[in-house]
């Protein structure tokens, strides 16, 4: 079987995103870009320049942008919705009865996507809220990812704008060799490697221009697979600004971004039927207890609270999140520690807690920060104390950079 095959312009619609923060004009750029390019068609003669423009507007911006529409002579179709469940099937019916889809804001379905995840989990955990934890993010991302999977092959012309967010990274401080977390960059706050899907990414800004005296709205060029507007900019820009990019396009030609039938399934080993994790973890915790018990057999206060201290030491956590809510690895690498010191000799677990191999280890406590709007507070460093067994532990595990979460969790 031959898998290349002679090569092709198969990029035959435009895939833009546009971000910023408020008032910086992503909606009216979409907007003018969008009007542009369908008369651009009706210029080429292409069959789909005679149908409507369709905008997913989930903040009222439609409403403002359709008396220019109609002044362009344009038709438009709106649907108004925030819900992630609804952004699929507004892409396949637009592909179908469309000739531009707008989607306005993108970071809308992100952070609905978000919540309504955390309110389910919430009620299944019976609590007033529920914090995302690093086991969430697979099914996030996965689910973002039939999203974009469409985006990129889809047969339609969509731009889409988002709101925009700062990326924040620990640096050293030159001075005093201390970490601290500052701004290095900007991204649009949707699911974390978003930035990485459109062909032509643009930043928005506002600025005033000191020699008029009055707000620009600056369009940077942040990504341009032609390379012909790569890192340029353009004050208050139209159609015409972003044209050479679109020359570049295969217009009325056959879209293919990536091959998503093809899968590794076939090299995948089959595996034992569904774990049994739920009763792996109470088979741990009923030999965490077993073994606290071995050595504090007292009700008294005084081994309650060695209890307590050993408990909070090796799980970074309170009994509850212990018994509840800690995964099945992070059990029996916290067990393993906990036998280490207490039997001087290391437990069943150790094994695997210390392979090369293993996966890195988490904590309760540590959050993840991916831009969530209202969510975005950056994560807190989370450091091991130096010989104590969590810190062996951690070395052993190797640390985990949040920056590198999203493409851990994709691979």
């Amino acid at each position: 079987m031959t898998l290349f095959a002679p090569a092709h312009n198969e990029a035959a619609y435009l895939k833009m995103a546009l971000m910023g923060f408020q008032g910086s004009g992503k909606t009216f750029t979409a907007t003018e870009t969008a009007i542009g390019l369908v008369l651009h068609m009706r210029e080429l003669g292409l069959p789909d320049a005679g149908k409507p423009i369709a905008f997913a507007d989930t903040e009222k911006g439609s409403d403002w942008i359709l008396p220019r529409v109609k002044k362009a002579g344009l038709s438009m179709i709106t649907a108004k919705t925030r819900a992630f469940s609804d952004l699929l099937a507004l892409v396949n019916e637009a592909e179908a009865s469309a000739s531009v889809l707008l989607i306005d804001s993108l970071t809308h379905f992100w952070v609905e996507l978000t919540e309504t995840y955390c309110a389910r989990k919430a009620a299944e955990y019976n609590r007033s809220g529920y914090r995302l934890q690093f086991q969430d993010w697979a099914f996030l991302k996965a689910e973002w990812r039939k999203f974009t999977d469409r985006f990129v092959n889809s047969s339609l012309h969509i731009i889409a704008a988002g709101r925009a967010g700062y990326e924040f990274d620990m640096v050293e401080d030159e001075d005093t060799k201390k970490k601290q977390l500052e701004k290095t960059g900007i991204k649009m706050k949707a699911e974390g490697e978003m930035g990485y899907e459109p062909d032509l990414l643009v930043l928005m800004e506002r600025r005033m221009n000191l020699d008029t005296k009055s707000d620009e709205h600056m369009a940077h060029v942040i990504k341009d697979r032609s390379t012909l507007l790569d890192g340029k900019e353009f004050p208050d820009p139209t159609f015409a600004s972003f044209l050479p990019h679109i020359k570049c396009l295969n217009l009325g030609g056959r879209q293919l971004g990536v091959d998503t039938t093809r899968t590794s399934a076939g090299i995948i080993p089959r595996g034992e039927p569904r774990d049994n994790r739920a009763t792996q973890r109470k088979i741990v915790l009923a030999e965490i207890e077993d073994l606290l018990t071995t050595h504090y057999p007292s009700t008294g206060a005084k081994d309650k609270q060695a209890k307590i201290g050993l408990i909070r030491k090796h799980f970074n956590a309170s009994w509850v999140e212990v018994e509840e809510v800690m995964p099945l690895f992070d059990l029996r690498a916290g067990y393993d520690a906990l036998h280490v010191e207490l039997e001087k000799a290391p437990s069943r677990y150790h094994a695997a807690a210390v392979s090369p191999t293993a996966p890195a280890r988490t904590t309760l406590r540590e959050e993840i920060n991916d831009s969530l709007p209202d969510h975005s507070a950056p994560p807190a460093a989370t450091e091991a104390t130096p010989g104590n067994s969590m810190g062996e532990l951690m070395r052993a595990y190797g640390h985990v950079n949040h920056a590198e979460v999203p493409y851990l969790l994709a691979t």
